[in-house]
């Protein structure tokens, strides 16, 4: 990779060998990629803890079951205590950032008061706390064969069953996770 390729808007799919706790056959968004390092998303790893108790924290009733139900997702190790929200760019919140013409991320409060009162975004998914990567080191960690890239879809982000997340993405690329080796090496 060049000093000019960016890998905003690109899902990083964990290598069967990266043996990171944190990441081990995850599926990262890439939400921000410059110069000064690289911020992510985890999209395939739900915490045994509802949307409703995060409301709850910052005393907000769903209005809608479904979404007082739906799962909040551990989205990497950085910050854990702090949420973040990926959603469609079918409306405008403060502080948004702009992921692609599809996506925004926001961690504003006013995204999480609308999805609570059945005005949210028309897909979302919340998570606490994010990936984070020094200049360079993301760079690097591609290079040693730790992570896979492709462009990211909404389809793998909001619509399959995180289950799904990591073996989909991967077979994007037409490949298949589980007939991958963990070992890496270079010719």
């Amino acid at each position: 990779m060049d000093s000019t390729t960016t890998l905003s808007n690109h899902l990083l799919i964990a290598m069967p060998g990266l043996n990171d706790p944190d990441f081990h056959a995850t599926v990262t968004l890439v939400c921000e990629h410059n110069g000064d390092g690289a911020l992510g998303i985890v999209i395939n790893r739900p915490l045994p803890m509802p949307l409703s108790e995060l409301f709850e924290q910052l005393s907000l009733t769903a209005a809608d079951q479904k979404i007082a139900d739906t799962l909040v997702y551990g989205g990497g190790p950085v910050a854990a205590d702090r949420g973040f929200v990926l959603h469609t760019a079918d409306q405008e919140f403060e502080g948004a950032l702009t992921v692609s013409e599809e996506i925004q991320m926001t961690f504003s409060r006013d995204v999480l008061d609308a999805l609570a009162a059945g005005k949210g975004p028309a897909k979302c998914l919340v998570a606490l706390g994010y990936a984070g990567w020094a200049a360079g080191q993301l760079e690097a960690e591609v290079l040693a064969n730790s992570w896979l890239t492709v462009p990211a879809t909404t389809e793998i982000i909001f619509d399959l069953p995180y289950a799904e997340r990591w073996q989909s993405a991967a077979r994007s690329l037409g490949i298949d996770m589980h007939q991958l080796s963990s070992d890496a090496g270079h010719a």
